[in-house]
């Protein structure tokens, strides 16, 4: 997928009801920042830490601006790799779902069709031992991931 300038200075605005959970000394860049990069890297195919930094490195000044990036020595500067993992495995998983899913109601209108894939994972065991299984929903069309589910069945 391919980002527009629309949706890149959207983005952000999606994840900016999300509490924060880093302490207030040391943020550099705004969460709804850091979080809007981290899904404009993963909507344009990225997977992985590195992926998404590398990507977000790679990006324009305008493209940085539309971001909402902050402004250091007259240039947006993006952030590490360390800081994009530190906040994407600190947030809340239902809170950037909720944020997603809002996201995905605005842009997400380009499919006629959805499909409905499940996978096993097999070394992924709940609390009960049983194997977790991933639901997720994709449109045809845009191949957008609009939900994934996590699910283990009742013993």
């Amino acid at each position: 997928m391919r980002l527009t300038a629309e949706q890149m200075k959207s983005l952000p605005a999606f994840f900016s009801k999300i509490p924060d959970p880093r302490r207030a000394p040391g943020r550099r860049h705004r969460l709804s920042t850091v979080m809007g990069l981290a899904a404009g890297a993963v909507l344009c195919g990225m997977r992985g830490y590195k992926a998404i930094s590398d990507w977000a490195q790679s990006l324009g000044p305008k493209s940085r601006e539309r971001f909402g990036c902050r402004r250091e020595e007259g240039r947006y500067v993006v952030p590490s790799e360390y800081v994009l993992r530190n906040v994407l495995i600190r947030v809340t998983p239902a809170h950037l779902d909720q944020a997603l899913q809002r996201w995905n109601e605005v842009y997400g209108k380009g499919d006629e069709s959805l499909a409905i894939d499940g996978k096993t994972m097999c070394n992924a065991l709940d609390e009960q031992g049983q194997q977790t299984h991933v639901m997720s929903v994709v449109g045809h069309q845009t191949k957008t991931c609009y939900t994934q589910k996590k699910w283990a069945p009742c013993p």
